[in-house]
């Protein structure tokens, strides 16, 4: 009793008085877990109790609730779309809607005023930080979530990402090196401005075929192709040995005037790829991209599901236990778990591919989000336990897999929807003009704002000064 009354106190942190009573009903149930999070991937139940617990967890991190500036996460402002995206995964997954209403307002609140998810009060926005926003969007509406009363709807928000983001008026496709794609920065003052990364370019192909098959209009399938063969073209996807590459820079040695690619890897950049390539084939019925879809698919399980980790997908950084020195880097394999599951649902033909592998991954996520009786969840999901790398990173991608693996209880009736089957078209025909017909307010500024103004412009001027230190700091 203690300590469902600890959590339930806990919940006013951040669901509000107003949501308390709604907390304390959906946490009571599931007390008896606190201390395991027990799985059986082969029961309906036993998943959404697990999923039921991760997503409390993870939402504990999120402290924007009732504040003037919904969705807004200082330490990371790309990370408040990675938390809503497993928020709108868990809902679908369990049909819990416990936390539509942040998510919500969260997502149409950091669209800002044009509506673009460039809000003034979220500093050197790259075009991977406002794409995940547009992913979101996207998301929102092909799951059906409702709209606002007021304001735009998911539809027009996730449109206007993909304007600004084709315009290079908007810091987007850019010619000038490399023969195109995006460059990981939009401003010329930050670091990375001269990359043009897989997780930019990527996620700009899946949110062009995503709204090429949710719209059916055929600009934005001319535009995934375009960012498809570009991709291929300067070897950020080479598609002879279907490995994804980092990035690639303005240089010698490759074609364009782009040097070689980096060849680090990553699971969320060829999540998305693999993402964009199924939405295409969904869109289209061409068996170009059912090829495609299942070479990057092999790559991918080849890759990143590795015998010696028992089957569990596995970034890189991860058995070094080097991951937590980038908090964003946990987030990534939590993304790719959930774009799988949405590619055995519009693809079913996959889905006996899909399925064993999330399920491998499922069991080794539930051991290890066992932290401290409470449910935390590490990192490393091959480990066997708890590591110790709580974070909100880890919440996240413990989320994301709980949703994840509820796939093989979902049918055709879960398909993300297009506006063909009964997905809402209502579209701002302002998009991508900067222009909004419903420009949300920006929250009053508050001390904080303007200390924290002020320490971002002594580090912007120091870092004029001293030259450009090239700092990871993703996604």
């Amino acid at each position: 009793l203690f300590l469902a009354t600890s959590i339930i106190l806990s919940a006013m942190m951040f669901q509000g008085a107003g949501h308390m009573a709604i907390v304390a009903l959906h946490i009571l149930p599931f007390t008896s877990h606190v201390y395991a999070l027990d799985l059986n991937v082969d029961d309906q139940e036993s998943i959404k109790d697990a999923g039921s617990t991760a997503a409390y967890n993870m939402m504990t991190w999120y402290k924007g609730n009732g504040t003037d500036n919904p969705g807004f996460i200082s330490r990371s402002w790309w990370e408040g779309a990675a938390l809503f995206l497993a928020c709108l995964n868990y809902w679908h997954a369990t049909n819990d809607t416990t936390y539509n209403e942040e998510v919500s307002v969260s997502l149409q609140h950091q669209g800002g005023s044009g509506g673009d998810y460039m809000p003034s009060w979220a500093i050197g926005v790259g075009n991977d930080d406002q794409m995940f926003w547009g992913l979101a969007a996207i998301t929102a509406a092909e799951y059906k979530l409702p709209n606002r009363p007021s304001g735009d709807t998911w539809l027009t928000l996730a449109e206007r990402v993909f304007y600004n983001q084709k315009s290079p008026q908007g810091g987007g496709w850019d010619t000038s090196i490399c023969g195109g794609g995006l460059r990981w920065q939009k401003d010329v003052w930050q670091s990375g401005y001269t990359m043009k990364n897989a997780v930019s370019n990527g996620g700009f192909f899946m949110l062009a075929a995503r709204l090429a098959w949710y719209t059916q209009e055929e600009e934005y399938a001319i535009w995934a192709e375009k960012v498809w063969d570009w991709s291929t073209t300067v070897n950020l996807v080479d598609n002879k040995t279907w490995a994804v590459a980092d990035s690639v820079r303005a240089g010698s040695g490759g074609p364009d005037g782009c040097g070689l690619p980096d060849s680090t890897r990553w699971t969320y950049n060829y999540g998305t790829y693999l993402s964009g390539a199924a939405y295409m084939y969904a869109l289209t019925n061409d068996s170009k991209w059912l090829n495609i879809t299942n070479s990057l698919m092999e790559s991918l399980f080849t890759t990143f599901f590795l015998p010696e980790y028992g089957g569990v997908i596995t970034d890189r950084c991860e058995p070094s236990g080097q991951c937590y020195k980038d908090a964003n880097w946990p987030i990534f394999k939590g993304l790719t778990v959930s774009w799988l599951a949405d590619i055995a649902l519009i693809i079913p033909s996959l889905k006996e591919k899909i399925l064993p592998k999330l399920q491998v991954s499922a069991e080794g996520a539930a051991k290890s989000c066992t932290g401290n009786g409470q449910n935390l969840c590490g990192n490393r999901w091959w480990y066997g336990g708890y590591d110790g790398q709580n974070s909100m990173e880890n919440a996240i991608s413990g989320s994301q897999m709980m949703s994840a693996i509820m796939v093989k209880f979902l049918d055709s009736s879960s398909k993300p929807v297009s506006t063909a089957t009964g997905g809402n078209g209502t579209s701002d025909p302002s998009a991508g003009t900067g222009e909004s017909s419903g420009p949300a307010q920006l929250p009053p500024v508050t001390t904080a704002d303007r200390a924290g103004a002020g320490i971002l412009t002594v580090l912007f001027v120091a870092s004029m000064i001293g030259g450009v230190v090239f700092l990871f700091r993703g996604p």
